[in-house]
């Protein structure tokens, strides 16, 4: 329930940041009073009335729109000085998603969060845990030529994100993984060989990482999660295909927290359970 603030106490509110807003952005009296329109003692008026009076809505909103500020804020009804627009383009980010590897705007997430527990639920196997030759038969039809130059580029952002400080949680529907090792669905194609060894290869991530790395795997006729990255307390990251949508106020980031944790807490095959259930579907 929000704090019901006395009016002598939200016209000296007003004043104070009013004045902050006008020191932070180097306006002056006159400059307010003419981006305004109104007298140069209007202004002086509003900012030396020591009384329980505010101005009118019209005066309120006018200095805001001259200051960069929300007009809530100068009424002390927001701790956030900026406008809802600002607010929403800080928040929420559109960023284009190249069908690549880890590109500059993926590895630039996981270093802002190292330390930090991320929450991943990939739109594939993820990346970070494939072998060279998975990357090359994924990749190859997009890349063509620059397939190795790619993959050599981010081998590095690949291995760093293996051994950062952080713990990676990753949650998968169970039917990725059973496609991954029957090679049926969007693995079709792929040979067995490459298959065993990338399960292989998983093992061993798992055997050499766990508690940091845990996988989880969740039954998608009983909950769904499109794909989506939880840096932390950060950021968090839907990917829809051609974009990322990124969060970064509180609420929403909390909100896909909680959405992730589900999935582990309703996991068909928890952290411990995966490598057993893995190596049960090992291609012979």
């Amino acid at each position: 329930m929000s704090q019901i603030i006395d009016k002598t106490r939200r016209a000296r509110l007003f004043r104070d940041r009013l004045a902050a807003a006008m020191s932070s952005g180097g306006v002056t009296q006159s400059g307010l009073a003419r981006a305004i329109g109104a007298d140069r003692s209007t202004i002086s008026q509003l900012l030396a009335d020591d009384g329980a009076r505010l101005p009118n809505a019209q005066i309120v909103g006018a200095c805001a729109q001259a200051l960069g500020v929300s007009a809530d804020w100068l009424l002390g009804l927001s701790e956030r000085p900026e406008s809802a627009a600002d607010l929403l383009a800080t928040s929420l980010t559109l960023t284009a998603a190249r069908r690549a590897l880890v590109d500059e705007t993926i590895f630039a997430w996981h270093r802002e969060a190292q330390g930090y527990k991320i929450r991943h639920v990939p739109a594939t196997l993820p990346d970070m845990l494939k072998t060279r030759a998975v990357l090359e038969w994924e990749y190859g039809p997009h890349l063509g030529k620059t397939t190795t130059q790619a993959i050599n580029a981010s081998a590095d952002r690949l291995a760093w994100m293996q051994q950062s400080r952080s713990d990676y949680e990753i949650a998968m529907p169970l039917y990725e993984v059973a496609s991954f090792a029957a090679g049926t669905g969007y693995y079709d194609g792929l040979p067995p060989d490459i298959r065993q060894a990338q399960i292989d290869h998983i093992l061993d991530l798992c055997d050499r990482l766990y508690p940091r790395l845990r996988i989880y795997l969740f039954d998608a006729r009983r909950i769904f999660s499109a794909p989506v990255t939880v840096f932390g307390p950060l950021l968090a990251v839907l990917y829809v295909g051609r974009i990322y949508l990124s969060f970064r106020d509180t609420e929403r980031v909390s909100a896909l927290t909680t959405h992730f944790d589900q999935l582990v807490r309703e996991a068909t095959v928890t952290a411990r359970a995966f490598p057993d259930h893995l190596r049960a579907l090992r291609p012979a």
